[in-house]
């Protein structure tokens, strides 16, 4: 949901704001106040293109910002992004400078007008004069069919990334030959020197380095293990000695009195720790001159072992894993017919699998496509359009076409006129006629929703609808079917819309009043919420014109009397 629109310095805006609720937000004023203009700046905010003409005059830049409740979606892309997402609202901003330079900012963090173009629409769809923003292309619309329909394309893709993982792998074992004989001569080089070095563990090198540090210090170790062996065992006074004629006299103290008994038995073990310790120094100076030439050895085996480290990772844990992937690899070339076979038939399985599940799902998007083109054709003819309407599931089951979402390509066709042929939505001429038929689309599925259609698993949406002078060429009845699909929809999702006709004005949860005034000589628009006293006498106006009767008054309270 949006939750706040900013724009400073931006066309004939100085400063203004917006706080929009849930339901349905109603924009009015009089022509040419700059109702569009916010609605712009909320398509630039969703990475519309900008330019120096939105810098207000005589300013270096226009600031334009607002507030989204986050979705997970939008997290996921922006945490994608290197975006941190941690409240539960996302902050876009943009400036546009008067020398054409601008930034983009997402969560006051520096970003892309293509993160934002990301983004959009998890956050919202505007449906605007002569543009759409964010296209409803054909993903829009096959969004749309199964979020009527609840069709879920998990099976497909998890089929379908079967087998793309598959088909890579099998790319790669069908690459050059003479590039593959090549690597293999090298992976097999580097696997060889490897597995001759004879790796003793990940941390021989350490230990090697211990041990250097001790043979290097040789004279001065053996000195002091030697000294200590003397003090703890081999002299008169030594601590073995004076530790066992101590112990001694304790026994015979135990035997009369059994307060000795334990000290005796902690003499006893500190004795076995000293001799414990005496036989490791020993051992230890022993070792020392054991082997005259070890030192050698150690430099030589430190040696070998930097040179791989220096050819095959920082670690000999490194080593040891490139070792192991370039042994792997060698595997794949020498067993290159056996994987490529074996391959071709996995592949050509998931490939089974997935035409199976993308079939399946064909099936229930045409089931799916004849009940909503009925649906929405009514709901379209209800708002002072006759048309012919019919959703088109065409399945184009060559490999090149298969993606995660099924091989389906999706296109809402429409007649406007009698006699003329079915076209693309994208080609209709009149762009209140597209936003009516979005209202209509969008009510349509959503009723399924609410009826039952929809009970398994609920397709995102973007939050935010904006329908831009929907109201274009209707009036009477049409106007008030409008006000009132507008009204349904509100109920899911918010709905932001610029209307001129008081029926679609009184359906409003809030009510915006924008207005063009003068100050200092200078034109600038501003927005505020109304109460429910000024959304009568602008419901009047909008009846009426600028001389409010009491006729249009009493109308104005019955009309928004009426919406509740």
């Amino acid at each position: 949901m949006l939750l706040e629109l900013r724009a400073e310095n931006y066309a004939v805006i100085d400063r203004a704001a917006a706080s929009f609720g849930p339901g349905l937000n109603l924009l009015t004023g009089e022509t040419g106040a700059g109702k569009s203009i916010l609605i712009d700046a909320l398509v630039l905010l969703l990475g519309g293109k900008a330019s120096p003409d939105f810098v207000r005059h005589g300013e270096e830049k226009a600031v334009v910002s607002c507030v989204f409740e986050l979705t997970p979606g939008a997290a996921a892309i922006l945490d994608a992004n290197g975006i941190d997402s941690e409240s539960d609202h996302v902050l876009l901003r943009r400036e546009i400078v008067v020398n054409g330079k601008g930034r983009v900012f997402i969560n006051n963090q520096p970003a892309t007008v293509g993160v934002l173009r990301q983004i959009a629409p998890e956050l919202a769809l505007v449906h605007s004069q002569g543009e759409t923003m964010v296209s409803f292309d054909q993903a829009q619309q096959r969004g749309l069919l199964d979020r009527f329909a609840s069709i879920s394309t998990e099976g497909v893709a998890a089929a379908f990334a079967a087998w793309q993982a598959t088909t890579e792998k099998l790319r790669e074992l069908e690459s050059a030959e003479q590039d593959r004989l090549r690597m293999a001569d090298l992976w097999r080089f580097q696997s060889r020197e490897i597995e001759q070095a004879e790796l003793v563990s990940e941390e021989e090198d350490a230990q090697l380095e211990a041990e250097k540090r001790v043979l290097n210090n040789a004279e001065r170790l053996y000195t002091a293990a030697m000294s200590a062996h003397e003090l703890l065992y081999e002299s008169e006074s030594s601590a073995e000695t004076t530790l066992g004629s101590a112990l001694k006299h304790l026994e015979d103290l135990a035997r009369y009195d059994a307060r000795f008994q334990e000290p005796a038995q902690q003499l006893a073990a500190a004795k076995a720790i000293v001799e414990d310790v005496d036989a490791s120094v020993r051992d230890f100076a022993d070792n020392i001159n054991a082997a005259p030439g070890r030192l050698e050895e150690i430099e030589d085996r430190l040696a070998a072992l930097d040179r791989l480290k220096r050819k095959y990772g920082q670690t000999l844990a490194e080593v040891i894993a490139f070792g192991a992937e370039a042994a792997q690899k060698l595997a794949e070339v020498e067993n290159r017919d056996a994987l490529v076979e074996e391959l071709r038939a996995r592949q050509a399985q998931n490939a089974a699998a997935y035409q199976a599940a993308a079939k399946q799902l064909t099936a229930a998007r045409v089931e799916a496509a004849k009940k909503l083109e009925k649906l929405a054709e009514a709901q379209i003819n209800d708002l002072a359009m006759s048309t012919r309407f019919h959703v088109q599931v065409t399945p184009q089951q060559g490999p090149e076409h298969w993606a995660a979402h099924g091989w389906d390509q999706i296109e809402c066709l429409i007649a406007t006129n009698a006699g003329e042929p079915l076209k693309p939505l994208h080609e209709i001429a009149s762009g209140g006629e597209m936003s009516r038929v979005m209202l209509a689309l969008k009510v349509t599925v959503e009723e399924g929703f609410s009826s039952g259609a929809g009970r398994k698993k609920r397709t995102i949406l973007p939050r935010t609808l904006v329908f831009d002078e929907i109201d274009i060429g209707i009036g009477g009845r049409a106007a008030e079917a409008v006000g009132r699909k507008l009204k349904a929809l509100s109920r899911g999702q918010q709905v932001l819309c610029i209307t001129h006709l008081p029926q679609i004005a009184a359906f409003g949860d809030q009510h915006f009043l924008i207005e063009k005034t003068e100050k200092r000589g200078r034109t600038q628009t501003e927005i505020r919420r109304m109460e429910d006293s000024e959304r009568t006498r602008e419901v009047a106006r909008m009846l009426s014109g600028a001389t409010l009767t009491e006729t249009s008054l009493k109308h104005a309270e019955h009309l928004i009397e009426s919406s509740r």
